[in-house]
């Protein structure tokens, strides 16, 4: 597992700690088995980017925060040039670019989001809030609920995201897109 794995659930078990919460109350509120709970918690499994977000708000930080463990200060602007952003790079097809990671108290989460093609089953998760989609290259699906969109450069999606939902890449190429998870 990679050492960025590993440092998220360092910090999730630190943020639960200081806010009170036992293992037994995080796992419950995730809707979480405590022993796959108990793995996150150790670096042992990838988080999905709703299991993130939703740890977030249970903790009251911001998704980053959990993330990085960076302490983001600004309040007026972000600015990320082009290539750059807060790389967060899981096991699987998923590579997020945070676009505005330095902005404190963000109403909304946006991400670069480059898809690598897998013909596995994606895993549907859900998140509160609202979520924006815009394909900026290659095709991708959105599965969602029991619906499946599919999706090329130019297309975009806006949907309720407590609704399961992935992504994947439709083809044999990468898809790449702009995700703005509002809360």
């Amino acid at each position: 597992m990679n050492t960025q794995i590993k440092d998220i659930g360092m910090r999730l078990q630190s943020l639960r700690e200081d806010s009170e919460i036992t293992i037994e109350e995080m796992a419950s509120k995730l809707g979480e088995d405590i022993e796959i709970y108990k793995k996150y918690e150790n670096g042992e499994m990838d988080f999905s980017f709703s299991f993130i977000y939703n740890a977030a708000e249970i903790l009251g930080v911001d998704v980053l925060d959990l993330i990085s463990g960076d302490q983001p200060t600004l309040s007026m602007c972000s600015m990320v040039k082009k290539g750059q952003g807060y790389s967060v790079k899981r096991e699987h097809e998923y590579d997020y670019k945070h676009l505005a990671y330095t902005f404190r108290n963000k109403k909304a989460e946006p991400f670069l989001v480059t898809i690598n093609p897998d013909k596995t089953a994606p895993v549907l998760h859900g998140h509160e809030g609202q979520e924006f989609n815009y394909v900026i290259s290659g095709r991708m699906k959105l599965y969602i609920g029991d619906i499946c969109y599919e999706l090329e450069e130019g297309d975009s999606v806006y949907f309720d995201s407590s609704v399961p939902h992935a992504e994947q890449a439709d083809g044999d190429e990468p898809a790449q897109f702009i995700a703005v998870v509002m809360k």
